[in-house]
């Protein structure tokens, strides 16, 4: 009960300074993320928990699930299939070379670890969080392609990442546990089928009731938000992946719907956003507080700095050639690539399903200090990078030198942080 005291009264202090800590570009999982590794036994030593705790991985899988199916649900897939654009190259041809980078350069960081190791670390940390660039996406002064290129990317590549991420992390497992790693395509293939089946019907069962009986907003919000965690639970209760099914049923919550629902999903944003707080807090308490307890590591830190400059930048600019993207624009969208609470989620998966050995040591400390960096960096030189950006491209006359495709997500992840 101490610890819930505590907890309860740093959100407290928090929403109440939220505001004005914004306009100094100090956003929401940068405070979280250093009150909980203060308070924790990596600092103060008033917070307990571990990185294994149940808890902790329930509420840090219920917040992705929850974002994932909501991100999924805003695209419309019919509007998109016209034109694939700028978030399209990002999404098919920068994120699968971001991972295969992502696992070269962990093995020349850590000699030792192994292949599937590597690229469980590389696919992890692929996927972008929009929320720790919230100054980039919603200032006006960026232009309007730029600003919806990030937010989609930011809102799906965590959904693409996953099968990697559970295939690697199979790999990983039959190395020191000789399990069988094609149960992760069996659990990956049955998630699709759950999300499917179980997110069209859910759709179109809100559709006709919303076309047949009084319902009222309130209760469209909730059964958005139900839809999800039904489709998640579902899947994990067969023994399938929840997070692909969660993600795929997103997109065909959105095609069973048409639209019925479309804007009744504020009750799942603020589910996501707050529970995502409160991982972030844990995060810091359980992970990233004792980390920085044991010092510099210095192949975990070169790592890190790699992973938030060539490891993205160079896969982002690769998949634009052709588009006659600016050099300007294309360093820009490269630079905001944070790491957010989709890697956060799935270092906490992994650390709970691999034995304890050099090789997680490895994972751990290579992922904490990549998303440790990353919140600090990119909430930091959010707010100047982008008025800067949008000042040098209203001065040249070329705010529409990127066009993301026709469609659009409807959250921007985090908007309260």
């Amino acid at each position: 009960m101490a610890g819930l005291v505590i907890i309860g009264a740093v959100v407290v202090l928090y929403a109440l300074c939220a505001t004005v800590l914004d306009r100094a570009s100090i956003t929401g999982p940068l405070v979280l993320l250093v009150v909980g590794s203060v308070l924790g036994d990596g600092g103060l030593d008033v917070l307990h928990i571990s990185v294994s705790a149940e808890s902790l991985r329930v509420l840090a899988e219920l917040a992705l699930a929850i974002i994932l199916f909501s991100d999924a649900s805003s695209i419309s897939v019919s509007s998109a299939r016209g034109e694939v654009g700028i978030t399209g190259r990002l999404l098919g041809i920068g994120l699968p070379l971001t991972i295969a980078l992502g696992t070269v350069l962990c093995h020349v960081c850590f000699p030792a670890a192994s292949w599937p190791l590597c690229a469980l670390v590389g696919s992890l940390l692929a996927p972008t969080d929009a929320a720790l660039g919230l100054a980039v996406v919603t200032n006006p002064l960026v232009p309007r392609g730029v600003r919806e290129t990030l937010s989609i990317e930011g809102g799906l590549n965590d959904g693409l990442a996953t099968p990697f991420v559970y295939f690697f992390l199979a790999l990983s497992l039959s190395e020191s546990t000789n399990g069988h790693w094609w149960r992760a395509l069996i659990e990956l293939a049955g998630g699709i089928g759950v999300g499917i089946v179980l997110g069209g019907a859910a759709g179109w069962l809100c559709y006709w009731a919303c076309g047949h009986l009084q319902v009222g907003e309130r209760h469209k919000q909730l059964a958005f938000l139900a839809s999800g965690l039904l489709v998640f639970a579902t899947a994990l209760d067969l023994g399938f992946n929840g997070f692909v099914a969660a993600y795929v049923a997103g997109f065909a919550f959105a095609l069973g719907s048409k639209g019925a629902l479309s804007n009744s999903k504020s009750l799942s944003d603020d589910a996501g956003i707050y529970s995502s707080f409160a991982v972030w807090l844990l995060f810091g308490v359980a992970v990233a507080g004792p980390i920085l307890r044991l010092g510099f590591s210095w192949p975990a830190l070169l790592y890190a700095c790699l992973s938030l400059t060539v490891i993205r930048m160079l896969p982002v600019a690769l998949s634009l050639i052709g588009t006659k993207t600016r050099p300007l624009t294309v360093s820009f969208i490269g630079w905001f690539g944070p790491r957010g609470l989709a890697s956060v989620v799935f270092l906490i998966v992994a650390v709970d399903r691999l034995p304890q050995s050099t090789n997680l040591r490895v994972l751990v400390t290579a992922a904490t200090w990549t998303i440790v960096l990353s919140v600090v960096l990119h909430g930091l030189t959010s707010r100047p990078f982008a008025a800067s950006f949008g000042r040098r491209v209203t001065a040249s006359d070329g705010s529409h030198d990127v066009s993301p495709g026709r469609a659009t997500i409807g959250r921007l992840r985090g908007t309260s942080s």
